[in-house]
């Protein structure tokens, strides 16, 4: 008896073990993990992708709040002659504002322009950005701790490949924040400032799309799945 006691009590803290290290695809049909809390933007589910279009810049949101977690992605930017640009926050904060409701918070950065910052770390909506750092749009406080990194370099710039599929990994663990491009690690810093919630993927915006409502500005995702640490 005292046997199968033992057996039934491994048996059981293995599955909740097994349940709470397992990875999670947060895409299906309906996207019914997901919330628009603006009024403004357009998600799909097609093929697989999760693709979104927007006059302004938007934010698509996760229903369910994570506080330690790895957030896997595949992004594919469009080919478009207008500005294009995105990202995805993660432990974002939802905010009423006088324009509305808002998301802010830390920001992987989707970057295709010559300046070459995808994988760095933004703070939509407060700070700005924290690294790399820019020459007047970057206002790190107190909660910002450490880099690990050093000085952007050319492989980190270099990790994003336009126009293909590329893949983003974020690790968060307590105060520390990963961000991986194609498996290269990008951003290692300390913060402290938010400990958990949303996930949100951006679009930035398309004129043509609030003028004509032409969709090539489409930026599109994959893969997504995450787990709980």
């Amino acid at each position: 008896m005292m046997r199968c006691l033992m057996s039934f009590s491994v048996f059981t803290a293995l599955l909740i073990f097994n349940g709470c290290s397992s990875t999670h695809p947060l895409l299906d049909e309906s996207l019914s993990n997901f919330t628009n809390v603006y009024n403004d933007g357009e998600a799909r589910y097609v093929g697989g992708e999760l693709q979104l279009i927007s006059q302004n810049n938007w934010f698509f949101s996760t229903k369910e709040i994570y506080e330690d977690f790895v957030l896997e992605a595949e992004v594919k930017m469009p080919e478009t002659s207008e500005y294009s640009n995105s990202g995805i926050i993660f432990r974002g904060q939802i905010i009423d504002t006088d324009k509305g409701t808002q998301i802010i918070g830390y920001q992987v950065d989707i970057d295709p322009s010559d300046r070459k910052w995808t994988g760095g770390l933004y703070d939509q909506g407060r700070r700005k950005w924290l690294y790399p750092i820019h020459p007047t749009r970057s206002h790190p406080d107190e909660d910002f701790v450490t880099n690990f990194l050093g000085e952007w370099t050319k492989e980190q710039g270099e990790a994003y490949s336009h126009l293909t599929w590329n893949k983003i990994k974020i690790v968060c663990k307590g105060s520390d924040i990963k961000i991986f491009i194609n498996d290269i690690l990008t951003t290692h810093v300390k913060d402290v400032k938010d400990s958990k919630g949303v996930i949100a993927f951006q679009h930035h915006g398309s004129k043509a799309y609030r003028e004509t409502r032409d969709k090539n500005n489409i930026v599109r995702f994959r893969a997504i799945s995450i787990k709980k640490l």
